[in-house]
């Protein structure tokens, strides 16, 4: 009998050991694993797109409010005191930061594309601090989706399809189809697929400069992978609407 208690208590002892083994493996390998950072810094940079953008148009200060949301969740996330948790935390703290900017500017002041970038650079200057703290993944996401806006907006100046923006954005239901018919035939001129190509193999090598230089091992090296995450996203979106714009250009997305 006392033999079979032990050897009860044994097999009791392997499951535990093995069980704790489990959620240690699951601790430190959740957004540890490059597939799982790709998944959730890819989802980031779409959700404004499918989500922010339509809802900024119709309630801009319900989505402004909406970024405390954000924040809350980081900080509750944060709370929970564990490796995994702090890097999701530090995720959706950069996500904020991205949001922020884009209700300030989509919501009311998309007329003035000049405006752009400085508005969704509202929190640069905290961003680049964290670059050198443990917020450092946060950090990354918005600076890199900064950049990656950067260059879009650079795109569309050079290709010469910024000056329709303003009437894009202030256009009827009426008039709207025609200025973006005019937008998808700039697109396909000479000149403006040549920039395209060119910005679109700038994007490429740049992100894959980033991610060659990175290592999932390290905090740094994490924060190097999401940026390198994001600017490939940004890149297969951007050229997602392009093709939209030229295709169809009322599914474009630009008003």
């Amino acid at each position: 009998m006392k033999e079979l208690i032990t050897n009860n208590l044994e097999v009791t002892d392997k499951f535990n050991y093995k069980l704790h083994k489990i959620i240690d493996s699951y601790e430190t390998t959740f957004l540890s694993r490059p597939i799982s950072l790709r998944l959730w810094s890819s989802f980031f940079v779409i959700l404004p797109i499918f989500v922010q953008a339509p809802w900024v148009r119709l309630e801009p200060l319900s989505a402004l409010c909406f970024t405390f949301v954000i924040l809350l969740g980081a900080f509750v996330v944060y709370k929970k005191q564990s490796n995994k948790w702090f890097i999701v935390s530090s995720l959706l703290l950069g996500v904020s930061g991205s949001w922020l900017g884009g209700c300030l500017f989509w919501g009311w002041l998309s007329p003035f594309p000049i405006l752009h970038i400085p508005v969704e650079a509202v929190v640069l200057p905290l961003a680049l601090i964290g670059l050198f703290t443990n917020w450092k993944i946060g950090s990354s996401f918005y600076i890199s989706s900064l950049f990656g806006t950067a260059v879009t907006d650079i795109t569309i100046f050079l290709t010469g399809i910024m000056d329709q923006w303003r009437e894009v954005i202030t256009a009827d239901s009426e008039n709207a189809p025609l200025i973006l018919q005019k937008t998808s035939e700039n697109l396909i001129q000479g000149k403006s697929i040549s920039i395209i190509i060119f910005v679109a193999l700038l994007l490429w090598f740049i992100s894959k400069v980033i991610f060659d230089s990175a290592t999932i091992n390290t905090t740094n090296g994490k924060a190097l992978l999401v940026a390198s995450y994001v600017i490939q996203t940004t890149l297969i979106v951007d050229g997602i609407f392009i093709f939209l714009a030229i295709l169809q250009p009322n599914l474009s997305g630009l008003v």
